[in-house]
């Protein structure tokens, strides 16, 4: 059997490699977050969770597939609960039982097999009692077909005929065993029988009437006989051991594939249990494939900030359908990284089968996603910060391939802002060449500006910015500015330039010399924007 929920024709593979970036992924989206609201404490769902969410299908059907087996998990999250605490429990089961399997004696090997599936047997009559009483109530094809293999292969036959053979493998009543003489008269050729009609009968037992068989009787203290007999024994159960101990290896893969399977939609419904208890949105995005180039958003929100957050966090809509690149500027503190890292979660999320934190989101399915973020310094770096990104980004360049999306936040501002929008220009130019599409948080005006000719495939979207310098924490479709709002930061930390210029509002990055300063980047933002 198999579970099939993760996948329509395979089962997923627990010990599949991550992707090559995938710490990239981790630590510049903060997945660690959301991975812990998912497994809550548990470090087989943060594993399981982990592999899939990172395991991104580009396959909108692929997609699809999941979303309907989560939306009847959702519907009915305590049938599913049920079912993976059978799964686990099985597995309880098998650890408890662990010894004997991989013993070298067959004697040891069979009446471990035989606990092992009277043990599996409980826990599949327990699958199949949930496929009867529950299976009209869902309608996904994962977890109807599941429903339906359950009941037709693990129907009352089939309990009969195991319960049969487990009582026989007992062998309460002796083992009967066939053998041929060798020329040596050695014996050869051992084969298990079947005591068929069970028990001699009375008058056999006392030596009435005709014999159907000759038997001896080994003496009590006959060590070297009792040991011959061992031997003819294990001789005779050898192969029937051997196929006690497969049976019960299977029916533990078949539980081992239903937790994995089952606990990814498990910690999905912890994750919306949580989003739920805060008022947060969620809903299905819309995958779509790579060409048209298609991404829109309703209230999209980050989710990892979402459950850090005490307060509600602000989401924002974006229409980038037919855009291949997308520029963010703003002033600091505006919410840039914080839509980037939206952006990043939701297409990890959507590509794994998972809801998002949105009113509404559809994308088109990339072929994988890489991030380039601005990192803080490192005392330990033997060369420059500039280098330190020159190197990220040519690890990214041997990986990544047509149709992936590319995630930049502040890159190349290890170096003046002239040499910093030129490098951002060829490396962003390449990816476009290429067919990647690419989001790009910036201050640095010359870089930004420089694609303002190129408005059909790109789109600008800029931080809004109130009177008071005090950011909304929104994105609107605006072109860039000459500004990066020094001044804001400078007044935040306390500046004072005099009582003509304590007006953010009029401040821009050129008007002072502390505004050009940060402007310029000699002062770095040690914090990271909140929106």
């Amino acid at each position: 059997m198999k579970a099939h929920l993760l996948y329509e024709d395979h089962d997923f593979d627990l010990e599949a490699d991550l992707p090559l970036n995938h710490e990239d992924l981790i630590q510049d989206l903060e997945l660690t977050p959301l991975l812990q609201a998912m497994a809550l404490g548990d470090k087989f769902l943060f594993d399981v969770s982990k592999r899939v969410l990172l395991a991104s299908l580009d396959d909108p059907e692929a997609i699809l597939y999941r979303q309907r087996v989560l939306a009847d998990c959702i519907a009915e999250p305590k049938i599913i609960r049920e079912m993976y605490a059978i799964a686990v429990g099985a597995l309880e089961d098998k650890r408890a039982l662990w010894w004997g399997l991989n013993s070298q004696y067959p004697s040891l090997i069979l009446s471990s097999g035989v606990r092992h599936l009277e043990a599996y047997v409980v826990r599949l009559k327990d699958l199949r009692k949930i496929a009867d009483d529950h299976a009209r109530k869902f309608h996904s094809a994962g977890l109807t077909t599941l429903f339906r293999t359950l009941q037709r292969e693990l129907d009352d036959e089939y309990f009969q005929t195991i319960s049969y053979h487990l009582k026989q493998l007992r062998f309460r009543d002796g083992e009967l065993m066939s053998a041929e003489l060798d020329r040596d008269n050695s014996g050869i050729n051992f084969v298990l029988r079947s005591t068929g009609r069970g028990k001699p009968s009375l008058k056999e037992r006392f030596g009435i009437g005709p014999r159907s068989s000759y038997s001896f009787t080994i003496p009590p203290r006959d060590d070297a006989g009792a040991q011959a007999l061992a031997d003819l024994t294990s001789r005779g159960i050898n192969l029937v051991a051997n196929a006690a101990a497969q049976s019960a290896d299977h029916i533990a893969s078949y539980f081992t594939m239903l937790r994995a399977e089952l606990g990814f939609y498990v910690s999905c419904l912890n994750l919306r249990d949580q989003l739920v208890a805060k008022g947060e949105p969620t809903s299905f995005p819309e995958p779509s494939p790579w060409r048209p180039l298609e991404f829109s958003s309703i209230d999209l929100r980050d989710v990892c900030l979402t459950l850090r957050a005490q307060h509600t966090v602000v989401g924002n809509d974006v229409d980038a359908d037919a855009k291949s690149l997308v520029i963010i500027t703003g002033a600091n503190s505006g919410g840039k990284s914080t839509f980037l890292r939206s952006v990043g979660l939701a297409q990890l999320m959507m590509q794994c089968g998972m809801f998002v934190t949105a009113g509404a989101y559809r994308a088109s399915v990339c072929g994988g996603v890489f991030t380039h973020f601005i990192r803080e310094e490192d005392t330990s770096m033997t060369s420059g910060r500039l280098a330190e990104e020159l190197s990220r980004m040519s690890t990214i360049a041997d990986q990544i391939r047509p149709h992936c999306l590319m995630l930049f936040n502040e890159s190349f501002a290890g170096t003046n802002e002239r040499e910093g929008s030129e490098i951002g220009r060829q490396v962003v130019r390449a990816l476009l060449e290429a067919e990647i599409k690419v989001f790009f948080v910036t201050h640095q005006f010359d870089f930004a500006a420089s694609f303002l000719q190129h408005g059909e495939s790109t789109l600008f979207l800029r931080a809004e910015r109130h009177a008071g310098g005090q950011g909304s924490y929104k994105l609107a479709a605006a072109e860039p500015l000459p500004t990066s709002f020094g001044a804001d930061l400078y007044y935040r930390l306390g500046g004072w330039l005099g009582e003509d210029d304590r007006h953010p509002a009029s401040a821009t990055s050129g008007n002072t010399p502390a505004g050009e300063a940060l402007s310029r980047g000699s002062v770095e933002q040690r914090g990271e924007d909140v929106g």
